[in-house]
């Protein structure tokens, strides 16, 4: 889908906002309330926004350990992969999981009550998932950038 201008000022704004009412977005995209409820519709309808939701404070939520995971597989069988894929989704603590390139096979953030909670995921989840080699672990000491915001 080839996005206008109006489009992109219309992302922008739900993106800092997915609130905002269709008399603001359209004020936002100097088009009439109609349009730009049409056109956030047709940008849901084509997958360009993908999901509402509200952003909640991991900390607050009793979440306080997070880290970053490097994942090797012992082999790339097809249907290791695709078991290692199927268990990270199932996974709520697994919030990103990267096929990356490099030392380790995959990337995952994961959040965790405590290093307690983080060490029962390894042990009982993380370590069983066929074909998996070996994980690091780099803990998270402090948040200072994390955006779901893309750069329009």
């Amino acid at each position: 889908m080839d996005l206008t201008a109006q489009d992109i000022r219309l992302l922008a704004a739900l993106q800092r906002d997915s609130r905002l009412s269709t008399a603001e977005l359209a004020e936002v995209a100097g088009m009439s309330p109609s349009a730009a409820w049409r056109r956030v519709k047709r940008l849901e309808s084509a997958g360009v926004i993908r999901a509402w939701r509200a952003e909640a404070d991991p900390r607050a939520c009793g979440l306080g350990f997070q880290a970053i995971v490097h994942v090797q597989l012992t082999r790339h069988e097809p249907e290791n992969l695709s078991a290692f894929i199927r268990a990270m989704e199932t996974r709520p603590e697994v919030m990103d999981c990267f096929a990356t390139t490099g030392e380790a096979d995959y990337h995952l953030r994961v959040l965790c009550a405590d290093i307690d909670a983080y060490n029962r995921f390894l042990e009982d989840f993380l370590f069983r998932v066929p074909g998996v080699s070996s994980a690091r672990t780099n803990v998270v000491l402090r948040e200072i950038k994390r955006s779901a915001t893309l750069p329009l």
